[in-house]
């Protein structure tokens, strides 16, 4: 009995610590993500606007602070410890005049592991936008380059017309005009009367 009593307890004990996976606790992630690609969006003078395409629409505004936006991250995994940082916008007359906070991660959630270590699959999203870019500047050399021919072509297509048109005498046919009540009818037929 004293043995069973002892097994049920270690059991017991052993929920409670979570090491069994018992009792689930959830992952709690509150507030913005802010890398410092975004952060270094900011320049002085920027609307409103601009800010929140910059940074995403704050997490708390205030009635009594209506010129300062706080972006604030919460983070407290299942099991471990939270981690939290805070990043503050301030506006003069709706134009951002200053910025500060903690020190923002290089990379999204999900470039990350459970551990907040980078994913060594995932490329930093510096050398992705690069490789947009370079495939954009790519794109556009073709479609430039298209268009000079196209033009190239239409020149060519537009000369060729004017000289053919010059060529070519233009000739007005007019039909006779002719009181008569008989329409002309068909080529190599009778008139007819017009009824």
């Amino acid at each position: 009995m004293g043995l069973a009593a002892l097994g049920v307890m270690v059991a017991l004990a052993g929920c409670s610590s979570g090491k069994w996976g018992f009792p689930y606790r959830i992952d709690v992630q509150q507030g913005n993500w802010i890398t410092q690609e975004q952060v270094a969006l900011l320049q002085t003078g920027m609307s409103r606007e601009q800010v929140r395409f910059a940074l995403g629409s704050p997490m708390l505004t205030s009635v009594l602070h209506a010129d300062r936006w706080d972006y604030p991250y919460y983070y407290k995994p299942g099991y471990g410890n939270a981690r939290e940082r805070k990043f503050t916008v301030w506006f003069e007359n709706d134009r951002l005049v200053r910025w500060s906070g903690d020190q923002q991660p290089t990379l999204q959630p999900y470039q990350l592991d459970d551990d907040g270590n980078p994913i060594e699959s995932a490329p930093p999203l510096a050398q992705e936008a690069q490789a947009d870019a370079a495939d954009k500047r790519e794109d556009e050399a073709r479609a430039a380059e298209s268009k000079a021919t196209e033009t190239l072509d239409s020149d060519q297509a537009r000369k060729q017309d004017e000289g053919s048109r010059q060529a070519t005498p233009s000739v007005v046919v007019q039909p006779p005009a002719s009181p008569s009540p008989y329409s002309p009818g068909l080529p190599g037929g009778d008139a007819q009367p017009l009824r």
